[in-house]
């Protein structure tokens, strides 16, 4: 068996592959020559990240193909249902990467509450010359204690985010499409473990009052998730971060509702137009910016290659 990853894997991923006897294939290969690539290498396994599309074209073209991974949780750019159609195998790694992101959230979180974003903009500019002015400014930052988080999305990285903010002391509340309910466990490092029963609504009236904090976990979405609807019945002052998928989130109504007040400040890792985000995004003062790095951290490539390693040797077993 041979193994392409065409988006990169970890090494633990490379060695859990080798050990079993798979071939690990060394190469990265631009979209238009990935269908020749596969055939004439014979690759059995195509693994890719966000970067490669697997859409049906490749899928008909490359016969050889039994195994589709994606290194993450989105599975926006494989066609999913089409390869399984065809016989093959599609796999990704839902929970490997949630940790990463949640902590993400927490980052543009505590960045914006404290002016962060902006102060790390400004003092290497104007530090020596503007110092009182600018510690004046920055005067009316938030403790996130006590305050109340709103996750929308219940999968493994909406649950992350909702047991760092009960860590933090947060109050929370979540939105999903039917109500749910989900036992959280906050595990602590002398072996305690104290358990939290979270109930989500669908009621968006409910959801958004009085929250204080808004993070968007949802997967890609046909239409906005956030919209002008959505972000009038929101609290004045909100926080909001999307650390989700571009286009879940109307991001022309978010820079309204941000120079109304209504908005204090937001967050964006993913962008509708990315990888080129309009200006007045990156230009705009209130906004902590960040170029789709949720799940980019060393721990979670060791997860996702890990993870995707298992799955291929389980796989191998049934072929």
């Amino acid at each position: 068996m041979k193994v392409l990853a065409n988006d990169g894997i970890s090494d633990s991923g490379i060695q859990a592959l080798r050990k079993e006897n798979i071939e690990f294939v060394e190469a990265k290969v631009s979209q238009e020559h990935l269908i020749n690539f596969i055939n004439e290498n014979e690759i059995d396994v195509l693994l890719v990240r966000s970067a490669t599309k697997v859409r049906e074209d490749l899928i008909d073209a490359c016969p050889g193909l039994k195994i589709i991974g994606r290194g993450g949780v989105g599975m926006d750019n494989i066609d999913v249902e089409y390869a399984i159609e065809k016989g093959l195998y599609v796999i990704n790694t839902p929970n490997a990467s949630s940790r990463s992101v949640a902590e993400m959230v927490f980052a543009h979180f505590l960045s914006l509450a404290r002016y962060l974003h902006d102060s790390n903009r400004l003092m290497p500019l104007e530090g020596d010359t503007h110092f009182k002015a600018l510690k004046k400014s920055y005067s009316k930052a938030v403790e996130l204690e006590g305050k109340t988080l709103g996750v929308i999305g219940f999968g493994g990285i909406g649950q992350e985010v909702l047991k760092m903010g009960l860590s933090l002391g947060m109050k929370v509340k979540v939105l999903t499409r039917k109500p749910k309910t989900q036992t959280l466990s906050l595990n602590f490092f002398d072996g305690q473990t104290v358990n939290f029963e979270i109930n989500s609504t669908q009621d968006w009236d409910e959801f958004l009052e009085g929250v204080d904090f808004l993070s968007i976990n949802t997967p890609k979405t046909n239409e906005y998730v956030i919209d002008t609807p959505q972000f009038e019945k929101m609290k004045e002052g909100i926080f909001i971060v999307n650390t989700a998928r571009g286009g879940v989130l109307n991001e022309v109504a978010l820079l309204k509702f941000i120079d109304s007040g209504k908005v204090a400040g937001a967050a964006l890792d993913v962008f509708e137009n990315e990888p080129t985000p309009e200006l007045p995004l990156l230009m705009h003062p209130n906004l902590s910016l960040s170029p789709h790095l949720g799940g980019n951290t060393l721990d979670a490539q060791e997860k996702i290659g890990t993870e995707l390693a298992q799955q291929i040797i389980e796989i191998k077993t049934k072929l």
